[in-house]
């Protein structure tokens, strides 16, 4: 495999596709469902190939083995509404998704029985799929998050080389936002001596209002860990020379890595997104997702 437009040619072995979270804390997802493994957005900063996640081959896509039969059984069984997250290992729209529809059957799914789904991507092909978001949306919560950490087109290309540019996620989010459906935008991460400027993130805060995205949320630094840091040091030196050493005078060895200028960002960044009336806190996009659904389901405590 490899490439745009093929068929991921791999099959992996899956037992379930549901995993139950620990906590509700992100976008009040309570399971979380990947259908695929691996990704090629060629994302230079991507943590998920961290050796923890056990995926030698992460920049091919492999599909699930009965990734829906399992879901559907799953899904059977559960007695109480799920609010499942997509996203958090493998994009769900890779290009992939275009033939073989996984995504889409599972939303399917979802809707039949009448679970939430918070789906996160970079793909604006999720745009296809606005007629099963704004289904399950009748019944149940829908979070549709788009990442976009710069709106430089040139900039996006060298640092997410295989994603669709973030003027086409944007155009996506517009198009969601126009069929009533909730969604906004990821902003993370924001990457150190890069893409670390007031300027950059007031350009994506404007962006997104500008489309009618409902919120934007942030996280002003990024992790750096074993070979996801010998990757994106590898990236560095090929793409911005001189870049990996502040990094390496900043950072050393740690796993957390913070803007430098993080205060400064955040004060920057909330003052625009109350100027533009975007939701930047967690508790209040949860709380906006979720308000019209609360006295009809219970997500927490499943």
């Amino acid at each position: 495999m490899g490439g745009r437009g093929g068929r991921a040619v791999e099959q992996v072995p899956a037992k379930h596709i549901l995993t139950r979270n620990k906590s509700t804390a992100w976008f009040g997802a309570d399971h979380t469902m990947n259908l695929y493994r691996g990704c090629c957005h060629g994302c230079i900063y991507c943590d998920s190939r961290s050796e923890c996640y056990g995926d030698d081959s992460f920049d091919v896509v492999k599909e699930k083995k009965n990734a829906l039969e399992l879901l559907r059984n799953e899904l059977r069984r559960k007695t109480r509404p799920a609010f499942i997250a997509m996203g958090s290992m493998s994009d769900p729209y890779n290009p992939f998704e275009r033939e073989l529809e996984l995504t889409r059957r599972a939303l399917m799914l979802i809707h039949a029985y009448e679970h939430g789904v918070a789906v996160c991507t970079k793909s604006d092909l999720i745009l296809r799929d606005a007629d099963f978001y704004a289904d399950i949306q009748t019944r149940a919560p829908v979070i549709c998050k788009l990442t976009v950490t710069t709106v430089d087109e040139a900039l996006a290309a060298r640092i997410e080389p295989g994603a669709p540019g973030p003027a086409a996620r944007l155009k996506a989010l517009e198009g969601l936002s126009r069929q009533g459906i909730f969604a906004g935008v990821v902003l993370m991460p924001v990457l150190p001596f890069l893409t670390d400027s007031a300027e950059s993130v007031c350009a994506v805060v404007d962006a997104v209002a500008e489309a009618g995205g409902k919120f934007v949320y942030p996280a002003f630094g990024m992790t750096l860990r074993d070979r996801q840091r010998a990757y994106y040091y590898d990236r560095l030196d090929r793409l911005f020379p001189g870049v990996r050493a502040k990094y390496e005078k900043q950072y050393g060895d740690r796993y957390e890595c913070p803007s430098p200028g993080a205060k400064s960002l955040w004060e920057a960044f909330s003052e625009r997104c109350g100027e533009r009336g975007v939701h930047y806190e967690m508790r209040k996009i949860i709380s906006a997702a979720k308000g019209p659904y609360e006295t009809q389901l219970t997500f927490f405590d499943m």
